[in-house]
């Protein structure tokens, strides 16, 4: 039983990269605070925030990451950070959806035009090892204040 967890968690892992990987149709990555070229529009203001976009059925990875995210954003920078889930699936025409290009389940820092693309530790790790996903989510967040 544990073995097969194993394999559908490294096959939902492989999913949600590929599914990131096809953000922005390929777009070269520009650095490791840009999501890539093309794809960074700048919020209107100053403010850091965090997105996170999910779809409606939701592993229990996918929870952990919000989850732990939420909690870290509530707990360490209440007023300096926003938190904000939405659902994919459900919010088709979010404006958000459709200017990040969102095509899987990601978490975002933005921060005018800088923006940083948390997924892929986030699903490594919020669910296994979450102090390591709490310790870089503030370490990013720590940079773009």
């Amino acid at each position: 039983m544990k073995k097969l967890i194993n394999i559908l968690s490294v096959i939902f892992f492989v999913g949600a990269m590929s599914a990131n990987a096809q953000c922005c149709s390929g777009a070269a990555k520009s650095g490791p605070n840009v999501l890539c070229d093309g794809c960074a529009v700048a919020p209107q203001s100053s403010e850091v925030k965090a997105y996170y976009f999910h779809a409606t059925k939701r592993c229990v990875t996918c929870q952990a990451v919000e989850k732990v995210a939420k909690e870290t954003i509530e707990e360490n920078y209440k007023g300096k950070v926003t938190f904000v889930s939405i659902n994919r699936e459900e919010e088709k025409d979010n404006p958000l959806v459709k200017k990040y290009k969102i095509s899987g389940q990601t978490l975002l820092l933005v921060k005018g035009d800088e923006m940083v693309d948390l997924t892929s530790s986030a699903f490594m790790n919020a669910r296994t090892n979450p102090d390591k996903f709490e310790k870089r989510l503030k370490s990013e967040i720590d940079e773009l204040l």
